[in-house]
């Protein structure tokens, strides 16, 4: 590769980056607008009361609360452990950390730009069969004893913070009426882009990267069938649900920082079924397993890491078959790169980004603007460890390459 061609593909990476993140910017500001409003206005003590032991209403209260609870990886961490220490089932806390990073309101957005409906239909579905898989194969396993050990870990340990700040109006609808409740809002709001900055910094400017750099044929040998078109084997189908959650792993990214990683593999000919388990990796990258150590001990972080695997590959399967046998499935994706579409026009994309980016002035004039500062804040499940240093550093040279790519692009011809 000459120095001409070298600097070529880096504009055109950090241009694709760049226009990834710019074409999803609404989505992220509306999902996150609804979360924080979400879990401001609903309170974590009704969730403790309604989730006990197994059961049908259990684990569907667990997989609601963790609907209107959608936040990142970290959070949902969290409040699942806080939910299981003050006495959830092990079973609906699950069904809650699944659903509050899989039925997600903004990643529906998000999945739905970079990647189509069936897509986002089958996150939806998947995140529901995610569920359900995980019910059968903890009551499969019965793994009593470990549960009991992990409870008894958590209440033993001191200095637990529960990441409350809710300063709470009894009636939501009263609280709903009130500049401090918003006020709370506009908090959360910021919350949720602290926690995830790092992750869509380092997730978007790595797909810009594979975008522009990494040749069709690589994503062919990692995936087996993939670009080849027409049905894919079953043998090609299992391995592309077991290579995706090990591609996730060693990106350590967020969900919301994968999408256009996903969008990424598909544009590359990777199944449905491989391009959904990569989707609903994200809780089986290092970082997790490493936080649900601390929480638990080391062998129940293993006993969930095995039951999230055989779960989200079970889910993928069976949706791509399901997806098949309806119809649903996607045409596979014939090569052509998300980095060839149009990037920056006047159309509704940049509308959207202006009005809502109002909307997140409003926010931060609420957060930041003239009144005392809130102490305290708490922001339940960032892991401070090295992980979270060297997403930092990442993020940090993201934008370096960024940067660098944009003089670049000056001086380069499309």
């Amino acid at each position: 590769m000459n120095d001409a061609n070298f600097l070529q593909l880096y504009s055109e990476a950090v241009l694709t980056s760049l226009s990834f993140f710019w074409k999803a910017l609404w989505a992220f500001i509306l999902g996150y607008v609804i979360s924080s409003a979400i879990q401001v206005f609903v309170t974590r003590e009704r969730m403790q009361q309604s989730m006990g032991e197994a059961g049908k209403g259990s684990v569907a209260l667990g997989t609601f609360f963790g609907f209107i609870s959608s936040s990142c990886s970290f959070a949902a961490l969290a409040t699942t452990k806080a939910l299981f220490k003050k006495g959830a089932g092990f079973i609906p806390s699950l069904a809650f950390l699944l659903a509050s990073t899989n039925l997600v309101i903004e990643l529906g957005f998000i999945i739905a730009i970079f990647l189509g409906w069936q897509f986002v239909v089958g996150e939806y579905i998947g995140g529901i069969l995610l569920i359900l898989f995980t019910w059968l194969f903890v009551r499969f396993t019965r793994p009593n004893a470990l549960i009991e050990k992990a409870r008894r870990r958590l209440r033993n340990r001191e200095g637990e913070h529960e990441g409350e700040d809710e300063e709470e109006v009894p009636d939501w609808k009263e609280k709903i009426k009130t500049i401090d409740g918003w006020r709370q809002v506009s908090r959360k709001y910021f919350m949720e882009w602290k926690m995830v900055w790092k992750d869509v910094t380092f997730g978007f400017t790595v797909a810009g990267i594979i975008a522009a750099f990494v040749p069709r044929s690589f994503f062919q040998t990692l995936f087996m069938g993939a670009g080849s078109g027409g049905n894919p084997s079953f043998l090609a189908i299992l391995e592309n649900t077991i290579v995706g959650p090990v591609a996730a792993f060693f990106t350590f990214i967020g969900s919301m920082g994968n999408i256009p990683l996903a969008a990424v593999l598909y544009s590359n000919g990777v199944s449905f079924a491989g391009v959904m388990a990569f989707i609903f990796s994200d809780l089986v990258v290092f970082p997790v397993i490493r936080i649900n150590a601390k929480y638990y001990g080391w062998k129940m972080a293993f006993y969930i890491l095995a039951v999230f695997l055989a779960a989200l590959v079970s889910t993928a399967i069976a949706l791509h078959y399901g997806f098949s046998l309806l119809g649903l499935l996607p045409q596979q994706a014939t090569g052509t790169s998300p980095s060839e579409t149009e990037r920056f026009a006047i159309d509704y994309t940049f509308f959207l980004n202006m009005a809502f980016l109002i909307v997140t002035g409003i926010l931060a004039w609420l957060r930041f603007g003239g009144e005392k500062k809130e102490g305290g804040m708490h922001h339940g499940g960032g892991d401070k460890g090295i992980i979270e240093r060297l997403l930092f550093w990442l993020a940090i040279a993201s934008y370096v390459w960024l940067a660098g790519g944009l003089v670049v692009s000056l001086f380069v011809s499309p």
